[in-house]
């Protein structure tokens, strides 16, 4: 949004000059308002040749690649196109001092301007804000082209897509598009906005627009964001594709350039045509009245200009939308504002015949809807680029403007002059206390009153008459001489010598002192300096006199630092009467900008003013958040995320975010209920083609089920006993063939028979099997309840004894132990036969009601579950000790998702959690490291191998790391790796690595939380219960020897 009126040239009013004047002072660093405004007239407005002409002016010009580079790299909030582009046979050289040339490119620049606003009716401006969609939709489409469809399409399963509950919507990020994410949720939440958007009417004739006027563009926008906000509203999809929106406003604007936008100026243009659209409609409906724009009412506000030019004083009204903040050597909100309304030298406003110039900015009119754009991105003349500004900058939930309002300007130019006194007399303060906490004249420099206090120590010490050299007596060495060096056993049997012996030998060597061997300190010796001579007197008056000195210099700082709290005090509460806070104002979204000024990822928390509640948009995930975590990532100083818009609301309008009623009934009208006739029937149809995704996926995952069973039909063949296999047999038990558990488990009850017939051989059949399932449950309860090493994991060896552990039910662990003892693997000799047809026998005898078989299936399939975790961690693991860190990384992912899930359920179900979140995260660091590496080399080939291990492994994993915030170590490893890559940012480098850099990080500052699709699990070995038991023994034994840092 813009002023739209000169401040300090009343008669140039060019609409958008201040937001040019606010650009151009961010990009040069330039802060002199004549010589920008100077620029800006002799380029005609053109931004570009005003940067190229203040540039010129101030440092030396780069070359090609890079003045292409800053004027095409401006901040911009996901990607900036930064690659130096080849020189056109027709550029004129500004680089030397021929001011002909520059007046030619002015010439050329506007001659090109014209023709195309006469082709297109389109300004330079607008068709510089469809280069960035034109970018977004390029590298969407690019995207799909360069990375699988696994990764970064939408999860198959739609149910992974559905909406839960009434959680707010999603926006999918269509390619480098967060930033129009960020501002359309902010507005949308804004529950007046969104009533004015989704009522509104297109006019009746739209239709007979010319193609070359402005309208034939608002239009369809406005009919697609009604779309847009209709499906945000019901949709049953977790998050929408805004692909259409974007799609008008890049077809709206022909280009072949591309160049980068940021949040503050895509809100700003898109506030201009959402008014444009809404003019429309306004004048069709007031014939021959004054319009009222709802987009004016809502976004603009007035402020006051008052001040003085070359001694000539002026006062204009001017109308203003985003409001421009420099953060730069400000610490909160209200330092930023108080210098954005004062500026130059404003102690001439009320004098007579003074050449100084400045002016006040004094709000008159505040707009329901308060934006602050935070200038974040300077422009650094050495290096010709922009720099990203990480200051911490504080900005309260509520905003008193009273301040700033015209109408309180006397009782604030009081203030104003109050705080300017107290901050001079608080320097002044501050200054003294300084010298009594530093004292001193050299380097080092001590508190006061400690000085005091040695000194006073040091004249209290007990005198001594000798000098501590001489102190010693004998044990010191004569004059000139150095000790010899005495062997230790002499030593410890002489003690102290009478005398010390000059060395004779031609090797001086230093005394070695040696604890509790050597002669002791001399008790007598005082352990600290003392006075050699003083009288009781003496030492009375300097007692006194330090005494004193001490108390009075804590007295005199003391004093100090409460005046000074005090008067920080007075400051904060300057603006705390009650006359002072009658205009409140409540943050209602902030917009985080995370990255550098080349590169970077936008998300906004907004407040739900009906739940009492932040929420974090951050494109397709919207979670709950908190002050606390807004303040970490929005302030600035934490990580590189910093608050870049801050959309402030009338605390006192609650029109703005009141809900709406039905006039009939008088009940609150939610979701569809909010809808109009035609945009309901819009997303009902969508909800319609999304209920059918589900209808196909339930389809399908049922004809897979049926097509199992069918296969589990099938006869095998025919076992060497008659005996029947029992359905519901787990699949690590009926199928011998495929591992050798059945096997494992045969050895196991062919002991306990033999035991049970050892006890008694004389018994029948059934008694033998009841003492032998007693004698196996026995030994398996002894491995449940023993404590192993780490390489010893009895829970490998039997399902029992993962489900005692467990607290299985007491009829799971029967039916498994009859299952055990019924297994057909038993039928080798007569004994064991018969001990087979009696467990099978009571197993047909077990009714339904006495073991629910669904909950029996489900312990067997969580053992399933535990043996395919340990067999990924172990493979990854051994992966891992071979340094094969890509092979290791995705059994290592799929082990921790699959333990996790085991550990929801109970802390015995999985494996320690700890250990493999760590080596996850050291194979994430180590291929982070090796594909920087590649990265850095330059040779092409190694360039895209890098890039293909961050895209396909790294990035896609990211997610995983930070979805639980309480994992600190996680959330620093993916900090580490984000700033790897962006330590490139500030290097010199080829153009084209400079464009895959600046296309590859948006997706690695990604900070979704939302876990991408992966590949299928890698395949498992297939191991038998000795294989994996003995394998994992051994993997585990190697980690115990070489401990990794972190565990």
């Amino acid at each position: 949004m813009t002023v739209e009126q000169n401040v300090l040239q009343p008669g140039g009013a060019a609409k958008h000059q201040q937001t040019f004047l606010n650009q151009l002072r961010e990009i040069t660093g330039i802060n002199d308002i004549q010589v920008l405004q100077q620029a800006l007239k002799d380029s005609n407005g053109n931004l570009e040749l005003a940067v190229a002409f203040l540039t010129a002016k101030n440092a030396k010009v780069p070359q090609l690649e890079e003045a292409t580079y800053y004027q095409t790299a401006l901040p911009g909030n996901d990607r900036y196109i930064s690659v130096g582009s080849q020189a056109d046979t027709n550029v004129i050289d500004l680089t030397g001092d021929d001011k002909d040339d520059l007046q030619r490119a002015i010439a050329l620049s506007l001659e090109e301007s014209n023709r195309a606003f006469r082709e297109t009716g389109i300004t330079d401006e607008e068709q510089a804000i469809s280069r960035v969609l034109e970018a977004s939709i390029a590298e969407n489409k690019a995207s799909l082209k360069r990375t699988h469809p696994e990764v970064w399409s939408d999860s198959p399963n739609p149910y992974d897509r559905k909406r839960q509950d009434n959680c707010p919507v999603g926006l999918k990020n269509v390619g480098n598009t967060c930033w129009f994410s960020a501002v359309i949720q902010s507005l949308f939440n804004l529950l007046e906005f969104r009533r004015l958007v989704l009522n509104f009417n297109p006019p009746a004739n739209a239709q007979d627009l010319p193609r070359n006027q402005k309208e034939h563009r608002n239009l369809p926008f406005m009919r697609e964001l009604r779309y847009l906000f209709a499906l945000l509203v019901g949709s049953k999809r977790k998050y929408v594709d805004p692909s259409r929106a974007v799609e008008i406003l890049k077809d709206a604007f022909k280009s072949n350039d591309s160049q980068q936008q940021d949040v503050s100026e895509f809100t700003h243009k898109l506030l201009d045509w959402l008014e444009d659209a809404f003019q429309i409609k306004a004048e069709e409906e007031r014939d021959g009245e004054k319009s009222k724009n709802p987009m004016v009412e809502l976004f603009y506000g007035r402020f006051l200009a008052v001040g003085v030019l070359e001694g000539k004083k002026f006062e204009n009204t001017e109308m203003f939308g985003q409001y421009p903040l420099q953060v730069n050597g400000f610490k909160d909100l209200h330092e930023c504002l108080e210098a954005a309304m004062i500026e130059g030298e404003i102690e001439s406003l009320h004098s007579e015949n003074s050449a100084k110039s400045g002016q006040e900015h004094w709000f008159t009119e505040l707009p329901p809807v308060l934006t602050f754009e935070l200038s974040r991105f300077e422009f650094n003349q050495a290096l010709g680029r922009p720099e990203k500004i990480h200051n911490k900058l504080e900005f309260p939930p509520i905003l008193y403007l009273d301040r700033y309002m015209h109408k309180n300007r006397e009782i604030t130019r009081i203030k104003r002059d109050e705080i300017k006194r107290l901050k001079e007399y608080l320097t002044v303060l501050q200054q003294r206390l300084e010298r009594y906490l530093s004292y001193g004249s050299g380097p080092k420099r001590f508190p006061l009153v400690d000085v005091l206090q040695y000194a006073l120590e040091f004249a209290s010490s007990k005198p001594v008459c000798t000098s501590p050299v001489d102190d010693l007596g004998a044990s010191a060495p004569a004059s000139g001489t150095l000790p010899a060096q005495t062997p230790p056993s002499t030593i410890e049997q002489q003690g102290p010598s009478s005398s010390d012996v000059p060395s004779t030998s031609p090797v001086q060597r230093s005394v070695i002192h040696k604890p509790f061997t050597q002669s002791r300190i001399p008790p007598d010796l005082p352990m600290h300096p003392a006075p050699r001579h003083i009288t009781e007197e003496e030492l009375s008056v300097l007692e006194g006199c330090l005494h004193r000195w001490r108390t009075e210099v804590e007295n005199d700082t003391r004093d100090l630092q409460e005046s000074i709290s005090r008067i920080h005090r007075t400051i904060e509460l300057m603006y705390s009467d009650k006359t002072m806070v009658q205009v409140p104002y409540r943050l209602h979204a902030v917009l985080v900008h995370e990255g550098q000024a080349n590169a970077g990822h936008y998300w906004a928390y907004i407040y739900d003013h009906h739940q009492n509640r932040w929420m974090k948009y951050n494109d397709i995930s919207v979670t709950k958040s908190t002050w606390e975590e807004l303040e970490r990532d929005s302030f600035g100083g934490y990580r590189n995320a910093s608050a870049y818009c801050l959309m402030y609301i009338n605390d006192k309008e609650q029109y703005l975010i009141q809900e709406e009623f039905n006039k009939e009934t008088g009940q609150i009208l939610v979701g569809m209920d909010t809808l109009p006739s035609d945009l309901r029937d819009y997303v009902k149809e969508d909800n319609k083609r999304f209920e059918k995704e589900l209808e196909e996926w339930d389809a399908e995952l049922a004809q897979k089920a049926q097509q199992e069973k069918l296969l589990s039909q099938i006869p095998r063949a025919p076992a060497p006993s008659p005996a029947p296999v029992q359905a519901g047999e787990p699949e690590y038990l009926e199928q011998p063939s495929r591992t050798d558990i059945s096997k494992h488990l045969k050895e196991d009850s062919v002991q306990a028979i033999n035991k049970a017939l050892a006890e008694q051989e004389d018994r029948g059949p059934e008694a033998i099997m009841d003492t032998a399932i007693k004698l196996e449950y026995t030994r398996l309860l002894k491995l449940a309840q023993e404590d192993p090493p780490p390489e010893c994991d009895y829970r490998l060896r039997h399902a029992i004894v993962y489900f005692i552990q467990n607290q299985a039910p007491k009829k799971i662990i029967e039916r498994t132990l009859l299952e055990q003892f019924g297994d057909h693997n038993l039928s080798f000799d007569e004994r064991c036969r018969n001990i087979m047809k009696v467990a099978q026998a009571k197993l047909e005898m077990i009714k339904p009601d006495e073991v629910n078989m669904e909950e029996y299936e489900r312990w067997h399939q969580d053992y399933r579950n535990f043996r395919e975790t340990t067999m990924f961690l172990m493979v990854g693991l051994e992966f891992f000790q071979k340094k094969s860190y890509m092979e290791a990384l995705l059994y290592l992912i799929y082990a921790y998702q699959n333990n996790k899930e085991l550990l929801s359920k109970g802390p015995y179900r999985g494996h320690d959690e700890e250990l493999i979140s760590h080596y996850r995260r050291e194979c994430l660091l180590k291929l982070n490291e090796h594909a920087a590496a590649l990265f850095e080399s330059g040779d092409d080939q190694e360039v895209n191998n890098g890039l293909i291990i961050m895209n396909e492994l790294i990035v896609p994993c990211l997610p995983l790391l930070l979805v639980d915030e309480m994992e600190e170590k996680d959330i620093v490893a993916v900090e580490d790796m984000r700033n790897r890559w962006c330590s490139y940012l500030g290097q010199e480098m080829e153009p084209n690595l400079q464009e895959k850099l600046t296309d590859f990080l948006p997706k690695l500052l990604d900070c979704s939380t939302e876990i991408k699709g992966f590949n299928d699990p890698p395949k498992l070995p297939s191991y038998s219960t000795h294989e994996l038991c003995e394998r994992y023994a051994r993997i585990m034994l190697s980690l115990s020897r070489t401990p990794a840092d972190g565990r």
